[in-house]
């Protein structure tokens, strides 16, 4: 099973994550974060990447710290769970329309993290949740799973239908690329010789 748990416990947050790499998309997420809980599901959900996240943040002073330092914990969890990668097909990409908006995602789980970000909100705000922070999520995510992720905003208008959308465009290239293709078996995807 390519499964991890990660914990991580800092002055200002304290984190578990539990993936679950083979999952079903079975998921049982709180943050303290309304908005964000929400997109965490769809992470999971449209990956078909169990998760268990809990997470208490010094959310009295805002999201920002709570929504980073679970970006972070998932990074690590990915990358432990991919381990070798040997037989996994490494890439993704996923273009997804939901009403007005459609993101899309490419991603290779190269271990040479990069985030390119071309999605603009048209509100500062969705709810009470700030949308600077769904970047923030991304980069944290990028930089610590060693994920080269590049997501467009193609078009939309509402700023909760281009969060959603950039949250499962993610999860559906995700799940593309840690699948395991059979043809590869104990092959790694690459020439290097190691990733």
């Amino acid at each position: 099973m390519r499964t991890a748990t990660i914990t991580r416990d800092t002055a200002e947050t304290k984190i578990s994550v539990e993936i679950n790499l083979d999952g079903t998309g079975t998921y049982d997420n709180q943050t303290g974060v309304g908005f964000f809980d929400h997109m965490l599901d769809q992470l999971s959900r449209h990956s078909l990447i169990d998760m268990t996240i809990r997470a208490d943040g010094d959310t009295h002073i805002d999201d920002h710290h709570t929504v980073e330092d679970v970006g972070i914990a998932i990074g690590q969890a990915l990358t432990k769970a991919v381990g070798d990668k040997k037989g996994m097909n490494r890439y993704g990409h996923f273009a997804l329309a939901m009403d007005d908006t459609q993101v899309a995602t490419a991603l290779d789980l190269s271990a040479r993290p990069f985030l390119v970000w071309n999605v603009d909100f048209p509100t500062a705000k969705i709810g009470t949740f700030d949308t600077e922070l769904v970047r923030e999520f991304f980069q944290a995510l990028s930089t610590h799973g060693g994920i080269s992720l590049h997501i467009d905003k193609v078009h939309g208008f509402n700023s909760h239908h281009i969060a959603e959308a950039a949250f499962k465009s993610v999860a559906k290239a995700l799940r593309m690329a840690v699948e395991l293709d059979p043809r590869m078996a104990n092959s790694l995807p690459s020439t290097k010789g190691m990733l």
